[in-house]
This record gives structure tokens, C-alpha cells and sequence, in this order.
């Protein structure tokens, strides 16, 4: 999303001391009603198979998408993606490898050549400095986070420039495609890819179930056949993965069993360590990546330093991942006291389950703590959002997920909640566009956006005080 700026030289309005600050403001003060979801129904009833993925968002889904943006300064964006950046060099180095890999299961071990799609890297701001909060192997939401930047309105002139082209997003579209074919060509070439199977447990029944028959429905827009599949309607016969459509050439994996244990994910797990399907994202990448005890090793500069990453990496991530350590009973005094200052995860977790703000903590869970396997993380608070009425906003936290492939970032988005963690429960609260200034500009003419956005929304209009017929 792009903003409009003057020159450079410009001295910035009274009260603006730098980029970073105006999206704080816009965040506290901006009550304009972005997304048009009259548009947002329109693009799920494009066709009859996104049609049915309207139909499937029942009562439960009401708090799927925020009605309000989320502004985050370009420093901010850019700062994200060279920690995202740094974090990859260290993944991909042989000594990182060796060493979270020394007592991973056997299946980490299998070597394949695809990448794993839809990595996210998720970060808090309410710091001046974005911090890494975790990484995850199988994040959801990217097709859902498209079709709701496709429903965005400008609110107001200011706004309007901040707004996504239509054809920005057909080529995102067409990037989350290649990227599925970047991982089949890594595995097999040139040969052609038929089918792919969209696989979790009881798909139907799934949060993002929706998103499933998106991502059906894109594949077949591009001439492959799609399934949605539990893993029990998949088999191993005759060397292939099968479904009774045929035999499936690629898994997208959306299971949160992710060393494929449980006894209903054998046949996939046959099929991937036999070489007969690419599984994406794979057992492997969810080791490298995404087990919460790595990020005790990209916080730490000495261990970084004594696996031979270079130092400019090193002061990267250290300045961006919070401090994190593991949970080990010899070192259960000193947590505890330190506990307010800690959020403790599980190291396999996902999906913000089962994790705990130390200040909340009781001495049952904090037993249970102590005998699981966990990690306990420098308390980094998130972000902050005003909704509702200006003269009786209320507060949500946000987190912003970076999609990213191979290292490089995709596509950005937040998520608005209350409580602990992330959830789908918060009225008001669900995916939120991201908003940004232009990678040109740096802080002239903002007082304008402000100016616009601190304005009381018409009700009628959903804009800053805009009446309609003024509206571009």
C-alpha cells in the first residue's frame, strides 16, 4: 500500500518527529471503515466454487475480518524483512543445521528439495524496533488476507493513494501459484503436475476451511486438479499417494501433526520419504523453522558467533528476536521470578496454544510448564488499534504476519485480537489490510493523512468525515 508524500525537504507538521510516529496515531485516532463488505461478498461470489466458500463462512466466521486497517511505517516493513532476511542466512548455514537437526526425529533427517510455502513470520510493534515474536511452517489465511485487499475502499483522498492496484494483487495471486510450482519443479522438473491434494483433519470442520476451497478453486483456475482431502481418504498402492480421483502429485500440507506420528498420516508419510509425492511444508522445514527452541539460538549472538554467522547477521537478529531461553528445571527459580517479564510457549506449539503470559500464570500451570517442553520469551507487548466510536474507542492488539517463500516476504498482514494471544473470537477483532507508506517517501505531507483520518467517521459514509458526494 503506497502513500502520497511532497519533497523531501519539507519540514514535518508539529507533533510528526518521524515515520514511525503517524502510524501510531493513525492507529490510535483513525476510525475509517476500510473494507467494503458488500465488495467482499462480490469477490467470493465470482464463481460458484468461491460462492461455495462464502456459503461455508457460517456464524463462527462473523469475526473472520476486521473492519479497520492497520498502519505500519515502511521503516518498520523494510526492518522486517531484513530480519526475515537475516534469519534465513542462519537457517540455511550447515553449522545452524547440524545443530538443531542433532536430535530432531528421523523423518527431520529426509532431505527434500522444496522450500515449504507459506512460512510466516510474525512480529510485534509496539517497540521502535519490530521484534520476531515466533515463525510457523504452515501459516493460513494468505488467499483469505487477498480477497479481503481486493475489498478495500479509500475512506478519503489521503487515503486513496495507500490503497492496493488491482493488478498488484493479480500478481500476488499469480505468486502464490508459482510458488507451488516452484516447489514441484524443485522436486521433479520439467514433468507435468496433475493433481494436488489440499489435506488436514476433517477439512470441512476447520476454521479455514474456506481458504481450502480458494485454494481448490486456484489450482484449477490453472489447469490442476485439486481435492480437498482428509488424510484417511489418501492410500499408498502401486509406489503412488492415491485419492479416488487418482493418483495425487502433490500434498499442501495443512496438518499441525508435523513429524506426520499419528497413525491416520502414514500413508502420506510412506509416500514422502519414499520420494512418491512432495509434501509442502514438510516435517523439515518445520525443525529448521518453526520449533520455538530455535529462536534461543537467533537471539543469542554468542552461540551465532560460535556457529560462524557473520556479525552484521547476528546484531541483525539479535536487535530483533526477543531474548528467548529454554524451560529446564534447573533454572525453574530464576523463571519464576522473572516470570512478568516472560511469555512461555510450547517448542512445538502452534496456533498460540497451551502458551502463557508470565504475569498470569498459577503454580498448577506453572508445574505443568516445568514438565513440558517449552520456552520462555522475552515479554514483547503488541501492537495497538483503536476501534469503534472516537468518543468511546476500544483497544485491540495486533500482530503483523510476513508470508514468506524462500527467504524473500510475499505479502503482509495483521491480525486484530483480545486476551493472551490471537484468536477468532474477538468481536471487531480477525485479519486486517495493512496499510503503508511509499518505499520513496519518507515524511513530508503526512499531517494531511492525519489531519483526514482524526476526523469522526460519517456514519452513513464509513468515511473521515467525508460526506459521500465529495468522495473520489
Amino acid at each position: 500500500m503506497e502513500e502520497t508524500m511532497v519533497d523531501h525537504s519539507e519540514t514535518p507538521a508539529p507533533g510528526i518527529r518521524d515515520l514511525g510516529a503517524v502510524p501510531h496515531s493513525l492507529n490510535s485516532s483513525c476510525f475509517c471503515i476500510s473494507v467494503d463488505r458488500d465488495e467482499l461478498a462480490r469477490e467470493f461470489q465470482t464463481s460458484a466454487e468461491t460462492h461455495t466458500a462464502l456459503s461455508a463462512m457460517g456464524d463462527e466466521h462473523a469475526n473472520m475480518f476486521a473492519a479497520l486497517p492497520v498502519f505500519v511505517a515502511r521503516q518498520h516493513l523494510d526492518r522486517m524483512a531484513e530480519i526475515v532476511r537475516a534469519a534465513e542466512a542462519v537457517i540455511s548455514s550447515r553449522a545452524y543445521r547440524d545443530l538443531v537437526l542433532e536430535n530432531a526425529p528421523a523423518i527431520a533427517q529426509f532431505e527434500p528439495r522444496a522450500r515449504g510455502v507459506f512460512m510466516s513470520f510474525d512480529f510485534h510493534l509496539s517497540s521502535d524496533e519490530p521484534k520476531l515474536i515466533e515463525i510457523n511452517t504452515n501459516a493460513g489465511g494468505a488467499l483469505l488476507n487477498l480477497s479481503l485487499a481486493r475489498a478495500q475502499r479509500a475512506c478519503c483522498e489521503a487515503v486513496e493513494p495507500m490503497m492496493p492496484g488491482a493488478a498488484a494483487l493479480d500478481a500476488l495471486e499469480h505468486r502464490f501459484m508459482d510458488m507451488f510450482l516452484a516447489e514441484w519443479h524443485l522436486e521433479r522438473g520439467e514433468l507435468p503436475l496433475r493433481r494436488i491434494a489440499i489435506v488436514d483433519e476433517q477439512p470441512e470442520g476447520q476454521y479455514l476451511y474456506p481458504e481450502f476451497l480458494l485454494f481448490q478453486q486456484l489450482f484449477v483456475r490453472n489447469g490442476i486438479d485439486a481435492v480437498i482431502a482428509d488424510p484417511s481418504a489418501l492410500s499408498m498402492s502401486d509406489g503412488m499417494l492415491r485419492h479416488e480421483r487418482g493418483p495425487v502429485d502433490l500434498v499442501y500440507n495443512r496438518l499441525t501433526d508435523f513429524m506426520l506420528e499419528r497413525p491416520a498420516h502414514h500413508a502420506i508419510r510412506k509416500a514422502y520419504l519414499e520420494g512418491s509425492v512432495v509434501l509442502t511444508p514438510h516435517p523439515r522445514a518445520h525443525v529448521l523453522y518453526a520449533n520455538k527452541r530455535n529462536l534461543a539460538v537467533l537471539s543469542d549472538h554468542a552461540r551465532l558467533s560460535a556457529l560462524g554467522i557473520p556479525d552484521d547477521v547476528s546484531t541483525t537478529l539479535v536487535a530483533g528476536v526477543p531474548s528467548t531461553e529454554t524451560v529446564k528445571a534447573s533454572k525453574a527459580d530464576s523463571l519464576w521470578s522473572r516470570r512478568r517479564k516472560l511469555f512461555f510457549k510450547p517448542a512445538s506449539g502452534f496456533g498460540s496454544r497451551a502458551a502463557y503470559r508470565g504475569d498470569k500464570l498459577t503454580r498448577r500451570v506453572w508445574e505443568e510448564i516445568l514438565a513440558g517442553d517449552y520456552v520462555a520469551q522475552e515479554l514483547v507487548a503488541p501492537g495497538e488499534r483503536m476501534i469503534g466510536a472516537p468518543e468511546s474507542p476500544t483497544p485491540l492488539k495486533f500482530d503483523v504476519r510476513n508470508y514468506v517463500y524462500g527467504g524473500e516476504v510475499q505479502f503482509v498482514t495483521a491480525r486484530l485480537y483480545q486476551g493472551q494471544t490471537t484468536n477468532a473470537r474477538t468481536p471487531g477483532g480477525g485479519f486486517a489490510p495493512v496499510f503503508t507508506t511509499s518505499e520513496k517517501d519518507s515524511t513530508g505531507g503526512l499531517s494531511d493523512i492525519l489531519e483526514h483520518a482524526i476526523l469522526p467517521c460519517d456514519k452513513a459514509t464509513a468515511s473521515c468525515g467525508v460526506p459521500a458526494a465529495e468522495r473520489t
